[in-house]
């Protein structure tokens, strides 16, 4: 008989193990093996945009980049982003608050993917699905937690798929919304700058 108390994510699991047995492990390593692989190249992209690190231009060349992408803000959203990115991707790797972690990915992959978005999907043509692998990427580990090697779980912490879901659902309506609220009108230049 099914008990009523347990989360979709927790019968999947019990399902999973009844199925493969100690395959269940495996499953644990392949999540491991994606949030050290995103987290890691979204926290050193982050860190490349605020700091010569890992090739990085340094904050003014991050500051320049989002000029270019038609961003208000310079210096200040090159940091935010930076911040976001590098905060969200080690989190994301640790497995620690996945759900904020999640956001923090989604919404700077997202705002990404805006950017990206004239050029197509092919990233050969610099089109949006390099942010898009990594969006869906994150949706993934909210939807289905960050595995029995995460610092969550270490921590006694189960978060249930709603808090996956809600955390990539923030992010990529965060990003939309900080899109739209620091794009230069027509995208020219001429507006202020706050360094």
């Amino acid at each position: 008989m099914r008990n009523p108390c347990l989360t979709f994510r927790q019968r999947s699991l019990r399902t999973a193990r009844g199925v493969r047995g100690q395959g269940a492990g495996w499953t644990d390593a392949g999540l491991l093996t994606l949030r050290i692989v995103v987290g890691g190249l979204v926290a050193t992209h982050g860190l490349q945009k605020m700091t010569h690190l890992l090739g990085g231009g340094g904050l003014a060349a991050g500051a320049e980049e989002f000029r270019r992408d038609g961003f208000r803000g310079g210096r200040l959203t090159a940091v935010a982003a930076g911040c976001g990115q590098t905060g969200g991707g080690l989190l994301l790797a640790a497995g620690l608050l996945t759900p904020l972690a999640v956001a923090a990915v989604a919404g700077v992959m997202t705002v990404a993917a805006t950017v990206k978005l004239p050029h197509g999907l092919w990233v050969q043509d610099d089109g949006y699905e390099y942010p898009l692998v990594l969006v869906v990427s994150v949706a993934v580990t909210g939807l289905t937690g960050p595995g029995a090697w995460s610092l969550d779980r270490l921590t006694g912490v189960n978060w249930p798929a709603s808090a996956g879901i809600a955390g990539c659902a923030a992010g990529v309506l965060g990003g939309l919304t900080t899109r739209r609220a620091l794009l230069r009108a027509n995208g020219r230049s001429g507006e202020p700058e706050v360094t």
